[in-house]
């Protein structure tokens, strides 16, 4: 399913090619920083420059018989370069131009998933500022609660999006982290001012202190904010589907013309890409222990994290890529339905209005707990009751009537309190 809906930004650049190339782009900063050192002759540097490039198939071919992947990327190089050839990789080791090529495959894989939380965070914006108004049932422990508002639901979702922007503006710094220290990161054979002056040309910050990789838990950071933003898609996904339910029907996603449900069913029309994403949400979530495992690396290195990050760190990237897209979508294309939201909200005459009577009945001198036991039991007398009618039950009760009078009564199921302070959230907000 993912492959058919790869987005084509995203995979390309956690292709085989982009790989190579990024490696090429570390290697000739590299060498771009050992020339302003003086210490590539400039004739040198410039067939460097004009010929370095790379085929992958040749790279494959000579790795099957290498065993090496850098060895063979390097070989295919020279290839290319001939003898200034011997000035590229000088003290340099294989994580150098792995971790700092990876470095720049997180970054920009960041940026785009940072544009694709810009589209859900416009499309959640207006939907909030849309239904600002439209009153609906609050619900806990999937129970009738209070009255609240569509876009008072939806600014949670928003302001929690939001959060996840500010995560990832500071994941896309905290990945942008090269090395290039050789082995066991300690720069016996290269000079520290290479790796300045080369993360500087590559937009990155020189590692603080390597081993002879960059240590894992910037890595498990950002499988595990991916993970963290999936979690809330998830979450907003999950809630479509539960308001989508026939029996509540507050929502819908759309449904295209042609679209059908079920094989089986004419009538079915399903919250599938909610579904998809609830789904998808649980493979980004899965893959966080693997990277939490991948910090304990023995000594200075091993690569016991390579083959997991080979897998995980593109799929999890081109996974979240498609959810933020997915979402974006749903969002913007949902049905909304008012009126469902109304019918639901005064089920059994409007017992959700339970706790503004028995205040009202507070107010006129009654014991709270006796208020509560008199309004429970109204309420309870009409939850789940064919006909049942709570402010029906109240009205004809002299224990309340004596109390509260009809316009008192009436104001008690009125939403107007539920949405007075509502403003100091849309104010927060900036909206």
């Amino acid at each position: 399913m993912i492959e058919r809906y790869t987005l084509p930004e995203m995979g390309r650049l956690w292709s085989e090619e982009a790989k190579f190339q990024s490696w090429l782009d570390v290697e000739l900063a590299a060498c771009e920083a050992n020339h302003q050192l003086g210490r590539i002759p400039t004739d040198a540097m410039e067939t460097i420059r004009a010929n370095a490039g790379f085929d992958p198939a040749r790279i494959l071919e000579i790795e099957a018989e290498v065993r090496h992947d850098v060895i063979a990327f390097l070989t295919d190089l020279n290839e290319r370069v001939g003898d200034p050839g011997r000035y590229i990789h000088v003290g340099m080791t294989s994580s150098d131009v792995l971790d700092t090529g990876l470095a720049l495959q997180l970054r920009r894989s960041v940026a785009l998933l940072r544009q694709e939380l810009s589209g859900v965070e416009e499309a959640v914006r207006d939907l909030a500022i849309h239904h600002k108004d439209t009153v609906m049932i609050g619900r806990s422990h999937a129970i009738h609660g209070e009255p609240i508002t569509f876009g008072f639901k939806l600014a949670g979702w928003l302001a929690e999006i939001r959060r996840h922007g500010e995560r990832l503006e500071r994941l896309e710094r905290d990945v942008a982290v090269g090395q290039i220290s050789g082995a066991m990161g300690t720069y016996a054979n290269t000079d520290p001012e290479v790796e300045r002056i080369a993360c500087e040309r590559l937009g990155l910050t020189p590692d603080t202190a390597s081993t002879q990789v960059i240590s894992r838990d910037r890595h498990a950071d950002y499988v595990q904010c991916l993970a963290l933003v999936g979690a809330s898609l998830d979450r907003f996904a999950t809630e479509i589907r539960n308001l989508q339910r026939t029996d509540v029907l507050e929502v819908e996603e759309s449904f295209a013309k042609g679209q059908k449900g079920s094989s089986a069913m004419p009538h079915k029309r399903n919250p599938i890409r909610s579904e998809r994403i609830s789904g998808l949400a649980r493979v980004l979530r899965s893959y966080v222990v693997a990277a939490l495992e991948n910090v304990a690396l023995w000594h200075e290195r091993d690569i016991s994290h390579s083959s997991t990050e080979r897998m995980m760190l593109p799929d999890c990237s081109v996974t979240l890529h498609f959810m933020l897209r997915e979402m974006a979508q749903v969002v913007r294309g949902l049905g909304v339905y008012p009126d469902n939201m109304r019918r639901n909200m005064y089920l059994y005459g409007g017992v959700v209005f339970s706790q503004r009577v028995l205040l009202a009945l507070v107010e006129q001198g009654l014991e709270r707990d006796e208020a509560y036991r008199l309004v429970q039991r109204h309420a309870h007398a009409a939850w789940n009751t064919e006909g049942g009618d709570f402010r029906a039950n109240l009205a004809m009760d002299p224990a309340v009537s004596e109390r509260l009078g009809p316009d008192q009564l009436e104001a008690c199921f009125s939403t107007d309190q539920h949405r007075a302070n509502l403003g100091v959230i849309w104010q927060r907000l900036g909206l």
